[in-house]
């Protein structure tokens, strides 16, 4: 059994990115194959814009193998080291929120298997607010080009809340399959339990074949 599959076996599973040793051992692979270019991808992101902080892509998930592209709103604090709870600094469902703990249940409702995966957001930086502020969502999908260049097997992009849906018109140029779903976020499952409870047959109705 390789690392990969060891830490699969051992750490996959809702918040285990609160424990430092899971975080040290992700961040080891980090220059495997299939998430190294994207590791140097976050590298560049961080060098153009220092005022912000981006969360490294999880290695137990597809990277550049995915076919699946998760395009969330923007990350949490969660995603950062710098933050008094001291994230992770990925963008991962196993991450110590509620938001990434419902990403985690909802892909196992909809079985989908997680190497099939890569998520990301369309503002891709946290830059110590929640708020997001004009031209954010704009500079964001700008940027999600770049990304998507070096996501050669993606074919399905499903856009998990309304400020990813603004990056449809840029996603159907690449003639790339969208689908849409609610963010998995407090905001929606107290207040509309429906559209919370449709999210993981929307999420497994984009993973079955076309």
């Amino acid at each position: 059994m390789d690392s990969l599959d060891q830490l699969l076996s051992s750490a996959d599973a809702p918040r285990t990115l609160r424990d430092a040793d899971n975080v040290a051992a992700r961040r080891e692979l980090l220059q495997a194959s299939h998430i190294a270019p994207l590791s140097t991808y976050v590298a560049q992101l961080r060098g153009q814009y220092p005022g912000w902080e981006f969360p490294d892509f999880d290695p137990l998930d597809g990277g550049v193998m995915a076919d699946l592209l998760f395009l969330l709103e923007k990350p949490g604090p969660m995603t950062s080291p710098q933050h008094k709870r001291k994230g992770s600094g990925f963008i991962s469902r196993d991450n110590d929120d509620p938001t990434a703990e419902a990403v985690y249940h909802f892909m196992r409702k909809a079985r989908i298997e997680r190497t099939r995966t890569v998520l990301w957001n369309t503002i891709p930086g946290w830059n110590g607010q929640r708020a997001i502020g004009a031209g954010e969502v704009r500079a964001g999908i700008e940027e999600l080009l770049h990304l998507l260049n070096l996501l050669p097997h993606v074919t399905t992009v499903v856009l998990v809340g309304n400020k990813a849906r603004r990056a449809e018109a840029v996603l159907r140029q690449r003639n790339l399959r969208i689908f849409r779903s609610a963010h998995p976020g407090p905001l929606v499952k107290g207040p509309n339990p429906t559209l919370w409870n449709r999210i993981p047959h929307q999420w497994a109705e984009a993973a079955a074949a076309p």
